[in-house]
């Protein structure tokens, strides 16, 4: 695999495409929930778009959201997906690592935090991320706010 980190404006139109294709297969028809994936954040100059290609197909992504975009004083991942055929790989697990260091670099003093789907509690819990409040429904699926500490806290 080969990782890739870029801001928006660095993105190919074939990267952009590729990247809302697989947003759109997991989140939209694979998970059976009619949404708007575009939400105006993915464009910002601050955001960071990490992912993973194998011949040419995008096959695990996230985003970092930078402090006060999503959440006040937190820098926040979202958009957490991999492709069918890379779950259990430990793809997934690999795009978590590298999220989790870049975090670190950027905001080591900052807690960081994410909207999770409720049934991942465990897997983002092996990344240092804690829940924190009460489920709640987001688009019809149980989610949960998990929250990972700061490095130099």
């Amino acid at each position: 695999m080969n990782w890739h980190l870029k801001k928006f404006n660095e993105l190919s139109g074939h990267q952009v495409y590729k990247i809302m294709q697989l947003r759109v297969d997991i989140f939209v028809v694979e998970q059976n929930c009619p949404y708007s994936d575009l939400d105006g954040k993915d464009e910002h100059p601050e955001v960071l778009h990490l992912f993973a290609t194998e011949n040419e197909a995008i096959v695990c992504y996230l985003r970092i959201l930078p402090p006060n975009l999503a959440y006040p004083n937190k820098p926040a991942l979202g958009r957490i997906v991999s492709s069918a055929q890379y779950r259990g790989t430990g793809a997934g697990h690999q795009l978590m690592q590298q999220a989790t260091q870049i975090l670190d670099e950027k905001w080591p003093n900052l807690t960081s935090h994410m909207s999770a789907q409720a049934h991942l509690q465990g897997f983002y819990g092996k990344h240092g991320y804690t829940a924190v409040g009460e489920e709640y429904l987001e688009d019809d699926i149980p989610h949960i706010g998990m929250e990972r500490a700061p490095l130099a806290g």
